[in-house]
């Protein structure tokens, strides 16, 4: 009798696992300092503004917070839905706060996927957000990679069978894509609200890079933004995800929101107050102050504008460096091996970046991150630079 096998046996060690397995026993060069532009941590200083709202508000630790969060912060989010992508949305029954957007993309599929049958699936881009594939296996679906076009940063969902979107139930869509930095137009947006009509599966849209872009007179447009301009103002089995870890740099508040679907929003509601995710009223305040204020956000768009043009201008020729039009990494098509040449930069340059092939899956005899590694532009100017002579004088 086979044995079946428990679906955490099923999940793969994360990125950066595999990262420090790549360079386990490799000597970096001495006598210069370590940048690591690995992983999508904000190192921007935190907002003044949200550090003093923790203090002002230190009395919310002695309180048990609700799961749906007081009404201060669903207003204040749907307040700024409205203002930033001009969809409303009832505060009361389409907005919850969450502890990041990373818990809440988990989560969410445990309610989508509960009562699927076998053979259920969930459709997300490749390379992904390996939170995609933890939540698939955990919610005992089948995972369907979806190769990006490397020419345009973008998967083609439209591409698959129809066997296999009518098994589907849940498509993870990442705009800004991460790592490509690709946004989905609104003619994209109508393609995938037509897919999930005709074969009735959830959009769950990530959205936690949107308010870091190039251009300031066009961001990038949400899912709840492309909805309501579409007609679609029920959001019919839409969800989006967003957080203020990259928009604010505050990634240790652990505070985002979800918002969508009211009835996919109830039942995420009622999972949630069995999961033991409510949000303390400490950090609601502080992450009323954060969404309350959008001239550190734009300052953080402008540090990051100002590394992607140095980071660029410092290679030269010696890489093909494309600025994306939103996120912080660059997607870079390297010579010979991705890991081999992250195995390079950290020997030779004491300088850790991303192998593209640890955040794809090998899917049609093709992983579309072989080849490639992700530069993540978070660290201070001054060390992006320095990374890029470093860079530029090995090359």
């Amino acid at each position: 009798m086979l044995t079946p096998v428990k679906n955490l046996e099923k999940l793969q060690p994360y990125p950066f696992e595999r990262l420090r397995a790549l360079f386990g026993g490799v000597q970096h060069a001495g006598g210069l300092s370590h940048v690591n532009l690995s992983i999508g941590e904000p190192k921007h200083p935190t907002p003044e503004l949200i550090k003093q709202a923790v203090i002002n508000n230190l009395d919310g630790l002695a309180v048990y917070p609700g799961t749906q969060g007081l009404p201060a912060i669903r207003n204040t989010i749907a307040q700024w839905i409205l203002k930033r992508f001009e969809a409303q949305v009832n505060p009361d029954t389409q907005v919850l706060p969450i502890l990041g957007s990373r818990e809440a993309l988990f989560a969410f599929a445990q309610v989508v996927l509960d009562g699927c049958p076998a053979g259920s699936k969930v459709v997300f881009p490749n390379p992904f957000y390996q939170i995609y594939e933890g939540a698939t296996f955990l919610g005992g679906a089948e995972p369907v990679f979806v190769n990006i076009d490397q020419a345009t940063g973008l998967p083609d969902f439209a591409s698959l069978s129809a066997e296999t979107l009518a098994a589907t139930r849940l498509m993870y869509v990442c705009s800004p894509n991460n790592p490509t930095g690709a946004v989905y137009t609104l003619d994209d947006w109508q393609r995938l609200f037509d897919l999930a009509d005709e074969h009735d599966f959830v959009i769950a849209s990530d959205e936690c890079y949107s308010e870091i872009y190039l251009d300031e007179g066009n961001p990038p447009i949400g899912g709840l933004e492309a909805a309501a301009r579409l007609g679609r103002s029920d959001f019919n089995n839409l969800v989006v995800f967003s957080s203020l870890s990259k928009r604010s740099n505050a990634p240790g508040l652990r505070s985002g929101y979800v918002a969508g679907d009211a009835d996919l929003m109830a039942d995420f509601l009622r999972y949630r107050t069995y999961h033991g995710s409510a949000m303390s009223t400490t950090i609601q305040a502080a992450s009323v102050a954060a969404w309350s204020d959008e001239a550190h956000v734009a300052e953080n768009r402008r540090l990051y504008r100002e590394k992607f043009e140095s980071f660029k201008a410092i290679i030269g020729d010696k890489l093909p460096l494309h600025i994306p039009p939103a996120g912080f990494y660059f997607w870079v098509k390297v010579p010979g091996s991705d890991t081999e040449f992250a195995k390079m930069l950290f020997e030779q340059a004491h300088i850790t970046v991303l192998p593209g092939s640890f955040l794809g899956r090998t899917h049609e005899g093709i992983n579309p991150g072989d080849g490639y590694i992700r530069i993540a532009l978070v660290a201070s100017k001054s060390e992006c630079d320095e990374a890029a002579h470093r860079i530029h004088a090995i090359l």
